[in-house]
C-alpha cells in the first residue's frame, strides 16, 4: 500500500470528523474508544475545527494527530498523542509520573489493515514524542481494554510492555483499561 505519514492540518476538521466517526463504527469501537458514534455525530463542526487546529501543527504542542494519507488524498488510518506533564491535568488514567506522551485515536480502516499503515503511524507518533524537549518525554503510554487481544498483540510487538496498571473503564464496574508503556531508548 503506497501512503505517506503526515500531521493532520488544522484546514482538515471535515477529514478529521469523518475518519472519527468511522473508526466509531468500527466492530471493535466499544472497547477502543471511550466515545460513542451517536454522541461524535452530534458534535457542532466548532468541536471538529477546535479539535483540528489543536492537534495540527499550528496548535499549543500538547496535542499531535497524524494520519496515513493515500495518494488519491484519502486517509488509512490515524493516531494521536497527547502530552502529559505532571503538573498537567488528568485526561484519562493515573496522573502522569514522567514526562510522556499518552496514545489515543488509534483506527486503520480494515481494508489498510495488515499493510504497514499501523507501524508506520506508531513510528512516527513514538519519533515524535522522542524530539519533546525542555523536559525531554521519558516513556510512551497507551491503555488498552483487557479484551481487545488483536491490539493488545500489536502494543507489544511493537515494543510496549504492561506496566501492572490498569483503570476501571468509566461506565463499567468491572471491565478494565491495561496501561502500556515504552521507554525512552538509551542515549
Amino acid at each position: 500500500m503506497d501512503y505517506s505519514i503526515r500531521t493532520i492540518r488544522a484546514d482538515e476538521w471535515e477529514r478529521g470528523r469523518e475518519i472519527r466517526l468511522a473508526a466509531l463504527q468500527d466492530a471493535v469501537a466499544h472497547l477502543a474508544f471511550l466515545d460513542t458514534y451517536e454522541v461524535a455525530v452530534e458534535r457542532p463542526d466548532t468541536f471538529w475545527q477546535e479539535r483540528a487546529e489543536g492537534a495540527s501543527e499550528s496548535g499549543d504542542g500538547s496535542v499531535r494527530q497524524f494520519v496515513a494519507e493515500l495518494p488519491d488524498g484519502s486517509w488509512a488510518g490515524t493516531i494521536t498523542l497527547l502530552v502529559e506533564r505532571p503538573s498537567d491535568e488528568v485526561r484519562f488514567g493515573d496522573a502522569a509520573k514522567v514526562e510522556q506522551t499518552h496514545i489515543v485515536g488509534v483506527y486503520v480502516r480494515p481494508e489498510a489493515r495488515g499493510t504497514g499503515v499501523i507501524d508506520a503511524l506508531f513510528r512516527a507518533g513514538v519519533e515524535w514524542s522522542w524530539t519533546l524537549s525542555e523536559p525531554a518525554v521519558e516513556r510512551v503510554r497507551l491503555y488498552v481494554h483487557e479484551e481487545n487481544a488483536r491490539a493488545g498483540a500489536f502494543y507489544r510487538r511493537y515494543g510496549f510492555v504492561a506496566t501492572g496498571e490498569s483503570v476501571l473503564v468509566p461506565g463499567s464496574e468491572t471491565a478494565r483499561e491495561l496501561e502500556y508503556e515504552l521507554a525512552r531508548p538509551a542515549a
